[in-house]
């Protein structure tokens, strides 16, 4: 009560007493009013001070709290700073709560910060490494703040931040590695007229999308994937560049064989200027495309076609250049270049007809060089034949009735007579000349001497019997003649006059079994005519005589099938009809 007489609670009382007094109450109804209102006012202070209790409690907590929290966040965030604190007994809880208030703010504001910087290096992490994988997935996969509150010291901070830039330069190079193989294959697509989006979407999709914001995939699988692709085409390009450079040379050899003109060359003009550079020089867009390399193929079809077409001639003009030298050597020319086999060759591409034509050429050089060793026994062959053709024309000449006349041209056919003659008592030594000849020829070069197919020995042999079988029959003519004479003399000695020539050739006739062949006196003149030697002959053999002294390669069992020369076909002909019986075969053992 003392304390309340200086306050407003002192004069109230006073106020009180004097009113009492007034009033007149006594000491115990003052005494219980005054020990009313005392407990009244401490139950007031009670409240107050409970009130106060509290609220410096909650003072407490509010600080402890806000200390902790700044204890935790400077743990979270690593921060070493102390903040000082002033002795709690001179420091009030409100001013305690005051000075931690803007620390606590402050720390939050930086954590929210620090959120930040992890979120946005992590997602930059993330990111750079979602290019870096195997598949670009486009999915967040950056962990929520939370789940990184715990730790956001600046170590850990420094940490990502070294892994991100260790992760940028690694994208860095990877980017520049993947633009310049990038850049590459679209170069050689260019070149080789490839389809380039194709060619770069089969490695991934990404390297052929032109957006800013579209990141392309830069994973090892994808740098694999493009090293391997410029390596094929490289191959590729030096594959069609060989084949260009071949199919050029190709076409340049044709061009040069068939006198091309400089409009046919020009539409080539630039694959020339760029073949002859290296292959890192090749640069130019389509000039190694598939259609550049198909045209030019057209090309050297086109003027394959036209060379095989002329070659053709050529082949087929050759071929009757050799068949004239064969023939004028009386030599039998090689058939498989027969114009009929090598057309069909040709027209099938069995053979390259420049082989055929080489083949040809290398024909007519050995026919040339063989009708050149054959000259020599050709023409004493030559002078043989005309000297039968002179044979039988004496012959004939022989058997003119009128050939004394004074006619015009006798003394001409008198002086061819008389050389005739001369010439046919030269045969026999010609005929040995020609066979010695011959057999010489055929053992220098081991083969046999053919002439149109047949043995050229073969054909002299069997010419030299029936000349000596011919010879046999002028003789034995000649012996009947002289008989005729006899009997003639004879008939006229009996019946004293000459018998008509009636009855002279029935009485030849009947006494010697001959018949007339027809001619104007009786006589049986052999004809020996020059004709093909290609005529079919029996098989004759060599004689034995020319065997053994000459033939050391062909033996007397060896026989031949030959051609021979139609001499003296009338004559036999005459043979027969005076002797009435066949010529034996010339056949030697």
């Amino acid at each position: 009560m003392v304390g309340m007489e200086g306050t407003g609670c002192g004069a109230l009382l006073r106020e009180l007493q004097q009113i009492w007094a007034e009033v007149g109450e006594s000491e115990g109804e003052k005494s219980k009013v005054l020990s009313e209102i005392e407990r009244e006012c401490l139950e007031v202070y009670r409240r107050k001070v409970d009130d106060a209790n509290r609220t410096r409690v909650q003072l407490h907590q509010s600080v402890a709290t806000k200390e902790a929290e700044v204890a935790l966040l400077m743990a979270t965030l690593g921060e070493h700073k102390l903040y000082l604190k002033k002795d709690k007994g001179y420091v009030s809880l409100k001013e305690q709560l005051a000075a931690v208030t803007p620390v606590l703010d402050d720390l939050k504001c930086k954590k929210e910060e620090r959120i930040k910087q992890y979120y946005d290096i992590r997602s930059q992490i993330e990111k750079i490494r979602s290019e870096l994988s195997e598949h670009n997935d486009k999915g967040d996969h950056v962990n929520s703040p939370a789940a990184d509150e715990h730790d956001l010291s600046t170590r850990k901070l420094n940490s990502y931040q070294a892994q991100l830039s260790t992760l940028q330069k690694d994208k860095s190079d990877r980017l520049h590695k993947v633009l310049k193989y990038v850049n590459e294959v679209h170069s050689l697509c260019g070149v080789l007229g490839i389809d380039f989006a194709k060619t770069v979407n089969g490695i991934h999709p990404s390297l052929h999308q032109n957006g800013v914001e579209q990141s392309r995939n830069i994973s090892n699988s994808t740098l694999e994937g493009l090293a391997s692709t410029i390596s094929n085409l490289k191959a590729e390009r030096k594959s069609r560049i060989d084949k260009m450079r071949d199919t050029m040379e190709s076409l340049c050899h044709l061009w040069k064989l068939m006198d091309s003109s400089e409009v046919e060359k020009r539409q080539f003009s630039k694959v020339i200027s760029i073949l002859i550079s290296p292959e890192e020089g090749i640069t130019s867009a389509g000039v190694l495309s598939q259609e550049t390399i198909e045209k030019m193929e057209a090309e050297v079809e086109r003027l394959t076609e036209l060379k095989t077409k002329r070659l053709k001639e050529i082949v087929t003009k050759r071929r009757a250049e050799l068949e004239d030298i064969c023939k004028n050597a009386h030599i039998e020319p090689d058939l498989s270049t027969a114009p009929e086999q090598t057309n069909a060759l040709i027209d099938s591409g069995t053979i390259d007809p420049s082989e055929l034509l080489a083949n040809i050429e290398s024909q007519i050089v050995k026919a040339k060089e063989e009708s050149l060793s054959r000259k020599d026994i050709m023409d004493r062959i030559n002078k043989w034949i005309a000297a039968c053709d002179e044979e039988a024309w004496l012959e004939e000449y022989n058997q003119d009735s009128k050939r004394y006349s004074s006619g015009r041209g006798a003394h001409v056919n008198l002086r061819r007579a008389e050389k005739a003659r001369i010439l046919v008592t030269k045969i026999p030594a010609m005929m040995d000349n020609l066979i010695n000849r011959t057999f010489a020829w055929e053992n220098a070069r081991n083969k046999p001497f053919l002439y149109d197919g047949g043995r050229l020995v073969s054909v002299l042999e069997e010419y030299r019997l029936n000349r000596k079988q011919k010879e046999e029959e002028k003789r034995r003519y000649r012996d009947q003649k002289k008989l005729e004479s006899i009997l003639l003399a004879e008939k006229e000695a009996i019946f004293g006059s000459k018998p008509s020539p009636k009855r002279a050739s029935s009485l030849t006739r009947k006494t010697n079994g001959y018949r007339s062949n027809g001619s104007s006196n009786g006589l049986m003149t052999p004809t020996p005519r020059r004709s093909s030697l290609g005529s079919a002959t029996p098989e004759l053999s060599t004689p034995r005589s020319y065997t053994s002294r000459y033939n050391r390669y062909f033996g007397d069992s060896r026989r031949l099938s030959v051609s021979q020369l139609n001499f003296g076909d009338d004559s036999l002909s005459t043979f027969t009809s005076i002797s009435g019986s066949e010529p034996e075969s010339p056949s030697m053992g």
